[in-house]
């Protein structure tokens, strides 16, 4: 028992640096928390309840500064005392550099929170600090480039970026009681874990200093909060967790340096690409057609579609919504831990994280960002100006032209790569042209360029695969007369037909697959609106096809979504026809307009006198109103004219 006591005390001294700075980061931030929160109060540095904020009653601002001052004087305290490096990575006078650049930025973000900066001027004041952090020298040292062998300015580009992106980041991502903080404390640890990793544990002395602070600050901040970072505190964490990955950077790991810090500020970092997309595209739409009605947008304009807006909106709670996004940047620390454990065998890991972020980008994105996205395409498409039918008719064919060839050249490598045929300068030049420029030319015998690819027909697609067929046996024709053959002769023919023939038919299918694509959209949108007219379908035949059509082409302007089909035909029961499930035959309308929710019927078949009465009966019973689609050809009367001839 004495011996492990003994042991106890051997590693408590050791760990005295670590616990004893995030201790008194600690002790400071929960002392210095309240001093500046009366302070931003009494300099008028409060945040009044708005219908874009999330707070009910004023809250102070510019709390972040205790964050700052307890970071930045204990590391000082630390450094002066013991005199010892914090880190064998990098000298003292980097983190005084750091720490001075740090002060730099928190004069913004308290003139900002104060003033209210015009955000150019606060985006002018953040590059102004990445470039310092990028020039600012001692005994030859810079931050670290992100790729070894970089062009110097390049290097000084890439750095700026990563320094202001991880700054607004943070910025943007503080709207709601406790998360910035509670990201960055996350996100501290995974970059401080990570450096555990790979052997560096005292350069986690920094990290575990702003952990102390932002737990300390977290304190105050969680929900229901009493003080809020700002821009202050905001943009502090995001420089800070910007630049240490960068000073910090070991010569044997890259995936630490800037693979885990992506991953630790994958929360902030996506929720900021999501923002430049949405509001880039809002601010064309306003331009372009929305104008009128929506008022004038730009990128820089604030908007209430961030993560934490939408998981709010989803949770109601704000601590529950906090947690939710916690536990997502716990998983891709988690993630991050995962790769360096495993090292060689981390691509499969990469590939769940991979799958996962993709179905969360898809669920996330797909009521907001992709619907955006569609109604901008929708307004060029549906654009019946002559300047622009023109100019797509004259880019239809040259479109064409150039994405076949390289899809033609893809196919080659492809089909090069599938048959292990080795690809070397002499084959591309020789081989790829004989084997691209014949179908090429195969293409325009066939009139594959004079062809209205949108309403093509299963005719014109036989007439494709015969173009591609005729010019590989050309291409082999070619090959041989020219005394290039090669043993793979046969198996390359039929693999360069088959992928040559489906990416050429797939960039043909590209219009309606994503016109479809945005009509789910549309429809996914529209489902949640109590506004949005029920319709249920009487006909899964080929006016159906035609009455969706036409839905389909009316993407984002609709107010109607189909929601299912009724059919007589039994075989298609249960089945599902463009997505729409049919759920019965006209005996069960009553039951299904019920359960659906319809409120419109539409019948698109061909019924008798008879059949029509029944069916008009029975949805008038359910209560629905009843329209009828129809295609059809009428004999027009003789116009007669009956101008006075000369």
């Amino acid at each position: 028992m004495t011996q492990f006591f003994v042991n106890l005390l051997e590693v408590l001294q050791k760990t005295v640096p670590y616990w004893g700075l995030f201790l008194g980061t600690f002790a400071l931030g929960y002392v210095l928390t309240p001093l500046c929160r009366e302070l931003a109060r009494k300099c008028g540095m409060v945040d009044a309840p708005s219908a874009r904020r999330i707070n009910k009653v004023p809250t102070p601002r510019a709390g972040g500064l205790a964050v700052f001052l307890s970071v930045t004087m204990a590391l000082s305290v630390y450094m002066l005392i013991t005199g010892e490096r914090l880190s064998p990575l990098f000298p003292n006078e980097v983190i005084w550099h750091v720490m001075g650049l740090s002060a730099a930025i928190v004069v913004v973000g308290l003139a900002d929170d104060k003033f209210g900066l015009p955000p150019v001027v606060k985006l002018a004041g953040q590059v102004a600090v990445a470039l310092g952090a990028f020039f600012w020298c001692h005994a030859g040292f810079r931050t670290v480039p992100f790729f070894d062998g970089l062009p110097a300015w390049l290097d000084c580009v890439l750095t700026t970026f990563w320094i202001v992106g991880a700054i607004n980041a943070f910025n943007l991502i503080d709207g709601m009681d406790g998360l910035a903080t509670g990201l960055a404390l996350i996100a501290a640890i995974g970059m401080g874990g990570s450096l555990v990793f790979i052997g560096y544990p005292q350069a986690t002395l920094v990290y575990l200093a702003f952990a102390g602070a932002c737990l300390a600050f977290l304190r105050y901040n969680f929900n229901p909060a009493s003080v809020f970072l700002g821009d202050t505190g905001s943009m502090y964490i995001g420089f800070l967790l910007s630049v240490l990955p960068l000073v910090m950077k070991s010569g044997d790991s890259l995936f630490v340096s800037l693979g885990v810090p992506l991953l630790a500020m994958g929360v902030p970092i996506f929720d900021t690409t999501l923002a430049i997309l949405r509001r880039s595209i809002r601010a064309v739409l306003s331009r372009e057609q929305y104008s009128r009605e929506e008022g004038s947008t730009h990128v820089m304009q604030a908007d209430t579609d961030h993560l934490h807006h939408r998981i709010l909106r989803r949770f109601v709670s704000q601590r529950k919504a906090a947690f939710a996004l916690y536990a997502l940047a716990a998983f891709f620390v988690a993630v991050g831990f995962g790769a360096l454990a495993l090292r060689d065998r981390a691509a499969g890991l990469f590939i769940v994280a991979f799958v996962v972020g993709v179905v969360i980008v898809v669920r996330d994105m797909r009521r907001i960002e992709l619907w955006d996205a569609g109604r901008l395409l929708n307004a060029f498409a549906h654009d019946r100006t002559t300047a622009v039918r023109r100019r797509r008719a004259a880019l239809a064919v040259p479109f064409y032209v150039v994405m076949d060839t390289l899809l033609l050249v893809a196919a080659w490598f492809l089909t090069s790569l599938e048959l292990s045929i080795p690809i070397t300068s002499a084959t591309c030049h020789t081989h790829l042209p004989l084997s691209v420029v014949p179908v090429f030319f195969a293409l325009v015998f066939f009139h594959a360029y004079s062809t209205v690819w949108s309403r093509a027909r299963i005719s014109n697609y036989v007439r494709l695969v015969v173009a591609v067929f005729a010019g590989v046996l050309a291409c082999d024709a070619t090959i041989i007369l020219m005394g290039y053959p090669h043993v793979h002769m046969l198996a390359f023919t039929a693999l360069y037909t088959q992928n040559a023939f489906f990416a050429l038919v797939a960039l043909r299918f590209l219009r309606p697959i994503m016109r479809d694509m945005f009509y789910a959209l549309d429809s996914a949108r529209l489902a949640d609106d109590p506004a949005t007219s029920r319709i249920l379908v009487y006909g899964a035949g080929l006016r159906y096809s035609t009455f969706r059509s036409e839905l389909v082409r009316g993407a984002s302007r609709n107010s109607r979504v189909v929601v299912g089909l009724l059919d007589d035909n039994i075989l298609l029961r249960g089945h599902c026809i463009g997505g729409i499930r049919v759920c019965g035959s006209l005996s069960s309308a009553k039951t299904v307009i019920r359960t659906l929710r319809v409120d419109t019927v539409v019948i698109a078949c061909q019924l008798t006198p008879v059949r029509l009465r029944l069916a008009q009966k029975v949805f008038a019973e359910a209560g629905v109103r009843v329209t009828l689609w129809s295609c059809e050809e009428k004999e027009l009367e003789t116009c007669q004219d009956s101008t006075v001839k000369k």
